[in-house]
């Protein structure tokens, strides 16, 4: 049995089974099992073997802001469980948690010795819109 679905098994019989588990594997979001035969129709997944007897669908990691709206009008509670850092988080919480990163890589990338002051006025302004909606994302929680 692998891990994954090990792991699968022991959140659906330890927690709630109703809540639908997506599990991060390496460049993929998987669904498993029952959780996958759901999923499938609804987000218009193709249904693949992860085992002989065990079915999974999934989509790549990039596309998980694509498939945001998506997971939240199923109605289905949803976890995302990153098995390599060994977390488990709401999509929301992985969306803002890369937003976060991305603004910080947007900060840290500008250079404030060679800004003009038009550029840095357009720096300041794209500072406070973006911090503004990080403050709301985080606030919704």
């Amino acid at each position: 049995m692998s891990k994954l679905y090990s792991k699968y098994l022991s959140l659906k019989k330890e927690t709630n089974s109703s809540k639908i588990y997506l599990f991060k594997s390496g460049i993929f979001y998987l669904f498993i099992d029952e959780d996958a035969k759901m999923m499938s129709p609804l987000l218009q997944l193709k249904l693949t073997n992860l085992n002989p007897t065990v079915l999974k669908c999934g989509f790549p990691v990039n596309s998980l802001e694509k498939y945001m709206p998506l997971l939240e009008q199923t109605g289905k509670t949803i976890e995302i469980i990153d098995l390599e850092k060994n977390v488990s988080s709401s999509p929301k919480k992985f969306i803002i948690t890369k937003d976060v990163k991305d603004f910080i890589t947007y900060l840290s990338s500008q250079d404030s010795n060679n800004l003009s002051i038009k550029e840095a006025y357009q720096f300041i302004d794209d500072v406070v819109v973006k911090s503004k909606f990080l403050l709301e994302e985080v606030s919704d929680e």
